[in-house]
């Protein structure tokens, strides 16, 4: 089949075919420009999005979107400005159970860039059992479909930092493979280089091609409990804060992590090389018994919420008296589990009714109130619990 063009020209339908696969294949090989693209948004849009989600810690809120907000601003700055601007990489310190994986799963939802989290536990020095700090890369190439240039322009939550502290605060005689050894294998990373990456990740297939990844436009935020900080911190502002006798009555065991600063992350087993290229510290206070009771039922995947959605799928009404909220968040208190700790007591208080009330068609409505708490969790239950 011959079509007619200008100047009685014609081509036929085979040549048309070739000529728009050549300009197809042309346009996906040519140079993307530096230029990002980047969602329009500003810090508090940012914010509004995690109150959904994370009741308090404003502070870290804060510091979260303005970092955020800046590394969309990194992106999509011309390369032929003469200001560069450079990344500032976040660290999050707070005891468990306070929102800090949270915080980065709710980001997520709200970004367009890939976003990765993983885990410090398994990383271990090159050479060792255990999975290699480039493996950390190779979680954001899944991410993103092993789109390289997508890749560089992602953000990578890192939990569980604390892990790779190094023993003590001197430096190791005797290899210490998950501990030093990672925080030097991070340095040059969070900095900025080219990193060759095994897509498949790991050792486990030598036969694999290695992936170049530049890290220079990667945004590293690290989170970590840092369990034992306190009592560095108190040290160092020379505050008795455990026994009986404090020295200033004013400052809480709970408040003293709000003083914390780079000098006292290298007591407790950083190295200062690590510490620097984090330059970004914020802290994440420990939730008090009102707070507990506003994430019982205040954000959008709040525990009420979802109990109250699996009693629905049975037809039958969730009702929990107020005073019984704030009893549930007194006994979380003592757990010490943050948050973490009011899925465990409703666990135990659901586990009953959750048992016997699908298909009993006469029930429909199901009442908690401080005397139903007061009999499911006896001293004795609780303190099997508190074991647990």
């Amino acid at each position: 089949m011959l079509l007619a063009g200008p100047d009685d020209v014609l081509i036929c339908d085979s040549c048309v075919e070739n000529a728009y696969s050549i300009v197809k294949e042309q346009s996906k090989t040519k140079a993307k420009p530096r230029g990002f693209a980047r969602k329009s948004f500003t810090p508090k849009d940012l914010k509004h999005h995690l109150d959904l989600y994370v009741i308090g810690q404003d502070q870290a809120k804060k510091v979260l979107s303005v970092a955020v907000h800046n590394h969309y601003k990194r992106l999509g700055q011309p390369s032929d400005e003469e200001v560069e601007i450079e990344k500032s990489n976040i660290l999050f310190v707070g005891p468990t159970g306070t929102g800090k994986t949270l915080l980065a799963k709710s980001i997520a939802r709200f970004l367009d860039v890939p976003f990765a989290i993983v885990d410090a536990t398994v990383l271990t020095e090159a050479g060792y059992v255990g999975e290699d700090v480039e493996s950390i890369l190779s979680r954001l190439l899944q991410v993103c479909d092993y789109d390289i240039a997508k890749a560089e322009k992602g953000i990578i939550y890192i939990d569980e930092v604390d892990k790779i502290a190094r023993k003590s605060d001197n430096p190791s005689i005797t290899r210490d493979v998950s501990g030093e050894g990672v925080q030097q294998a991070l340095l040059k990373m969070l900095e900025g280089t080219d990193v060759a990456v095994p897509p498949q990740g790991g050792r486990k297939h030598p036969e694999q091609k290695m992936t170049m990844v530049n890290t220079r436009e990667i945004l590293f935020i690290c989170g970590g409990a840092f369990d034992g900080l306190e009592k560095v911190i108190s040290r160092r502002i020379n505050k008795q804060v455990i026994g009986y006798k404090a020295v200033d009555s004013t400052i809480l065991e709970k408040d003293v992590l709000k003083y914390v600063n780079h000098t006292d992350l290298k007591t407790f087993g950083l190295i200062p090389e690590l510490i620097g290229r984090l330059p970004v510290l914020a802290h994440l206070n420990a939730l008090d018994t009102e707070t507990l009771c506003r994430i019982l039922t205040e954000p959008r995947n709040s525990l009420i919420k979802q109990y109250t959605k699996l009693f629905e799928m049975e037809d039958i009404e969730l009702e929990i008296s107020t005073d019984a909220l704030q009893l549930i968040a007194e006994k979380a208190l003592e757990f010490k589990l943050g948050a973490r700790g009011l899925r465990t007591i409703l666990e135990s208080l659901m586990l009953e009714p959750m048992f016997e009330l699908p298909g009993d068609k006469s029930v429909k409505k199901f009442k908690i109130d401080v005397d139903y708490i007061n009999e499911k969790l006896d001293p004795i239950k609780l303190q099997s619990i508190k074991a647990a």
